[in-house]
């Protein structure tokens, strides 16, 4: 059986009722924890100030008087001021950093009852943060006249998971909160939707920086805002959500534009400025494609995300502005640092919560719910309502879904794919005649960028550094065979496909082989190109 320890503080107003015998009807808390039927104390660390020791000497002893197994040892704390929160806490933080607790033999409660309410206060939250590994005691005047004087007991446990009801109310704003930072995400990717429970847990957990990577158009604004939006329901944040796309600063404007200048600064400057970094103040700030940031910008970034403070342009007076940064790119930031085009340290301080955004052509299944919320925003936004009627709807959904369809532009695309349709719907009903002109339309956009619908998606499998290295004729041909690939249930099944008119005019041949070797020399195989996804050089 383990020992038990009690660390409390000698109350000086509710221990302390004279010293006659009428006292013993009367409740005094540290004096009734040892006469508890069902509390067997072994030892108590009575907690006290110099002036006290009388009083803590007279309860010493009725403590031997109604529990002799109990041993009492008194801690002198000399604090000046009993009701100041920084003394307090940093007295009992050094008596916690000091004091010998072996857990293995001794369970130790914290009486929470006595002393001042900021004596009461310093030992929960040391409790909490483990400072003290203890359980907390609660005590208070027993309701049936014979146990005046001894009065109850209840302990508080911290892991509040064991508490049915809180628990269930944990879980519920838990849930609250991912369906709240999900809302306007609409999506029936299985990855997404973790990585969406993760930032969640991130956004609320934790005030440091958030690196939100992937390509254009995939959606990193609107997240950021939503973490905003789920931040300041939590009253985590009160102040505003500051939107800089970095790729628009240049040259002398950057600083002034992120850090604010004085009057004077430099020609032009006619008034103060206070710069993006001070409106973002209790708030946060969105760097979006913070990759494009010069090096100086980028350490006056990291000086103001770990200080909280920097100098405007022209000034001699540093500022400060607490926000948070939510930082978004579509480059591969690791790969720039190590060309020397972003700086270590800020890439390192960013890099902690680092979440990949996949892009359209990844989350095929979620085009079909994006896109009645795109129809709902259409709605919102102009005013009037627009519909698909049966046979325009699957025609589009074939397309947008197809595995040759890019989606270069991401969301963007399919956003102003629907606001063409919706517009030109006549009446508010979009027909197949609509939808076959938007179809026409976006292929010959895509195909003026280089990535027509017959890339079938090749610079998902290979990367658009390796797809520019292939020449168009080859890319025509190697789209319609990954196309084949994931038509197929099989490697023999797809060659057969292939070769088919080859393979009849020949006694035999091993169409599985034959198509293998040409996978390769693109560094792919079968199982990447019908999974979607490269596995990397065979």
């Amino acid at each position: 059986m383990k020992r038990t320890v009690v660390i409390g503080f000698l109350g000086t107003v509710l221990d302390f009722v004279g010293k006659g015998k009428d006292r013993w009807s009367r409740w005094r808390p540290s004096v009734g924890l040892c006469m508890q039927e069902d509390l067997l104390v072994d030892r108590f660390e009575l907690l006290h100030d110099a002036h006290s020791q009388g009083a803590a000497r007279q309860v010493h002893e009725d403590i031997g008087t109604v529990s002799p197994g109990t041993q009492v040892r008194s801690h002198i704390m000399a604090l000046r001021n009993p009701w100041d929160f920084e003394e307090v806490y940093g007295k009992l933080l050094d008596f916690a950093r000091a004091y010998p607790f072996d857990t293995e033999t001794e369970d130790y409660l914290i009486h929470i009852t006595t002393g001042t309410h900021v004596v009461q206060i310093c030992l929960f939250l040391l409790t909490e943060a483990r400072f003290l590994p203890a359980r907390l005691l609660q005590s208070s005047p027993g309701k049936d006249p014979k146990a005046v004087a001894a009065g109850r007991v209840s302990t508080i446990d911290l892991d509040l998971s064991r508490y049915d009801s809180i628990a269930t109310r944990f879980q519920a704003q838990a849930r609250e909160a991912t369906s709240f930072l999900k809302s306007g995400i609409a999506t029936r990717n299985a990855a997404f939707n973790r990585m969406i429970d993760r930032i969640e847990q991130v956004a609320i957990r934790s005030r440091a920086p958030i690196l939100l990577q992937g390509p254009t158009g995939a959606g990193k604004s609107h997240l950021a805002r939503r973490i905003h939006d789920l931040k300041r329901q939590q009253h985590q944040v009160a102040g505003p959500f500051v939107e800089v796309n970095c790729a628009t600063l240049r040259g002398d404007g950057a600083m002034s534009a992120l850090f604010g200048h004085r009057k004077g600064a430099f020609t032009g400057a006619a008034s103060d400025r206070p710069g993006l970094l001070r409106a973002a103040d209790r708030g946060m700030l969105f760097l979006d494609e913070i990759g494009e940031l010069g090096l100086d910008e980028q350490a006056m970034i990291l000086r103001a995300v770990e200080d909280k403070r920097f100098l405007p342009v022209g000034s001699d007076k540093e500022v400060e502005s607490d926000f948070q940064l939510i930082a978004g790119t579509n480059r591969d930031l690791g790969a720039l640092a190590a060309a020397g085009g972003f700086r270590e340290d800020l890439f390192a301080r960013l890099n902690l919560w680092t979440f990949e955004l996949p892009g359209l052509a990844e989350r095929r299944e979620d085009i079909e719910p994006n896109l009645e919320f795109e129809l709902d925003r259409f709605a919102a936004r102009e005013g009037f309502r627009a519909t698909f009627n049966a046979e325009a709807r699957r025609l589009y959904l074939s397309f947008a879904t197809d595995a040759a369809t890019p989606w270069t532009g991401n969301f963007r695309d399919l956003s102003a794919s629907v606001t063409r349709m919706a517009t030109l719907a006549p009446g508010g009903r979009i027909n197949a005649d609509i939808v076959a002109d938007e179809i026409a339309g976006l292929r010959r956009r895509w195909r003026g960028t280089g990535m027509g619908s017959s890339d079938d998606g090749l610079a998902v499998l290979l990367g658009n550094d390796v797809l520019g290295e292939i020449d168009l004729f080859d890319r025509c041909q190697l789209a319609t065979v990954i196309r084949v690939c994931r038509d197929s249930r099989s490697l023999s099944e797809a060659g057969r496909v292939l070769f088919g008119v080859s393979r009849a005019s020949r006694k035999s041949v091993n169409d599985a082989d034959r198509l293998r070797k040409y996978l390769a020399k693109f560094g792919l195989d079968f199982d990447a190109v019908h999974d979607g996804a490269n596995s990397g050089p065979i």
